[in-house]
């Protein structure tokens, strides 16, 4: 998935309300971007990080700015809008290139399902199994090498869980897809001492047959592309 337009680099300056960003462009200037990211980014919002950001001429978005990437150096960066993977990975899924969700014919985005809940993505096809694929941005490296899932206490992620076994007891493929947005970890963990809750929901969702995925991502300031299976 490419850039719609050219990213620009700026200093940030601050987060806040959630949504917003105060930023330093490097060719000049002060603005404010949109944040499409409601977790709490923990460690990637401190300020005076290298970040990237995609401008626009939409006259009907008030912010002229939105945040994209988070620049670590040495070529590694860190994807911050949680719009960006579904993007990404509808096109692959399409494409049939994510290994174990390949060769289904179908494929439909935010398809109701459970308790006033949506799927990401709802695969069929002919004497195929319906899958139920629920996708997770992961962003939060605390240890070198290692991407951790959540980074704040998520009582909706536990209810997807159980919405997914609930698939499984209905007959169907329910899969739990990983996504790592950073270019710099090449393994996969849930982090348990953030939120114990969705880890022992995790651990019972495999119990009950739901599938777990993990991959991640090639990141540069013009595109962001599937890239290898991490394997659990």
């Amino acid at each position: 998935m490419r850039f719609q337009t050219p990213l620009v680099p700026a200093r940030l300056i601050r987060r806040y309300k959630r949504f917003l960003a105060d930023c330093d462009l490097e060719s000049g200037g002060e603005i404010t971007a949109h944040c499409a990211n409601p977790g709490s980014m923990l460690g990637l919002a401190e300020p005076g990080m290298r970040v990237w950001l995609e401008p626009n001429d939409d006259p009907k978005k008030k912010l002229k700015f939105g945040w994209r990437l988070v620049d670590h150096g040495e070529g590694h960066f860190t994807g911050v809008d949680t719009s960006v993977p579904n993007r990404m990975l509808r096109a692959a899924l399409e494409a049939g290139q994510v290994a174990g969700l390949d060769g289904y014919e179908i494929v439909r985005p935010e398809v109701k399902y459970g308790q006033n809940s949506r799927i990401d993505f709802l695969l069929s096809g002919p004497g195929r199994r319906d899958a139920y694929v629920e996708v997770k941005s992961v962003t939060l490296s605390r240890e070198p090498g290692l991407a951790e899932f959540p980074d704040s206490k998520t009582a909706r992620g536990a209810k997807h869980l159980g919405e997914l076994s609930a698939m499984v007891s209905e007959g169907h493929r329910a899969v739990m897809l990983y996504l790592v947005q950073r270019t710099d970890c090449d393994r996969f963990a849930v982090a348990g001492d953030i939120d114990p809750v969705y880890a022992a929901a995790f651990e019972q969702a495999r119990i009950a047959g739901v599938e777990a995925l993990c991959f991640d991502c090639r990141i540069t300031p013009e595109e962001v592309t599937l890239g290898r299976e991490i394997r659990l």
